[in-house]
């Protein structure tokens, strides 16, 4: 669930208008903000987002997307405090996954906790290889052989993205 926090902020900023405007502007970009905050620490006043995409996202992809804001941000003159920091940032490359977005990570390397057991087990890794409305199946490795597992989406407890090594 999205977070928005706003400490220690100045009074004439509509922290709503700049929660909606870059919403708008990183959505036509291809991001979602997934959280954003503003507040002073130490007397410097600091504007940090974080923001998620499908595709995975490099550090020349928040060079450019941070270039971007900050621009956004001035036109719009959106941000109250002449003097601030613009903190950007990604969930990460083992970001959650929310299960009514599953769809567009088929094929990708998950790791998954479930509510109740299947076989025992109530941890798997593998790679999510068919979505239904109700279920998902996860094809992976135990010892030598490759196996699958069907689960259905109510009994998951969190998915999040895996990465091999």
């Amino acid at each position: 669930m999205p977070l928005f926090i706003f400490e220690g902020v100045g009074n004439y900023m509509d922290l709503e208008v700049v929660k909606q405007s870059l919403s708008e502007f990183l959505k036509g970009r291809g991001y979602s903000l997934y959280s954003i905050s503003f507040s002073k620490v130490k007397g410097q006043y600091t504007l940090a987002l974080v923001i998620d995409r499908v595709k995975p996202i490099d550090l020349d992809a928040i060079s450019e997307i941070s270039q971007e804001v900050s621009n956004f941000l001035d036109e719009k003159d959106l941000v109250s405090e002449d003097n601030y920091l613009l903190d950007i940032s990604s969930l990460g490359a083992e970001k959650p996954l929310k299960i009514e977005e599953l769809s567009l990570y088929k094929d990708s390397l998950v790791n998954i906790h479930l509510t109740n057991p299947i076989s025992g087990q109530n941890i798997y890794q593998g790679l999510l290889v068919d979505i239904t409305e109700d279920e998902i199946t996860i094809e992976y490795k135990e010892k030598t052989r490759v196996k699958r597992v069907v689960i259905n989406k109510s009994n998951i407890y969190k998915i999040r993205l895996a990465i091999s090594y």
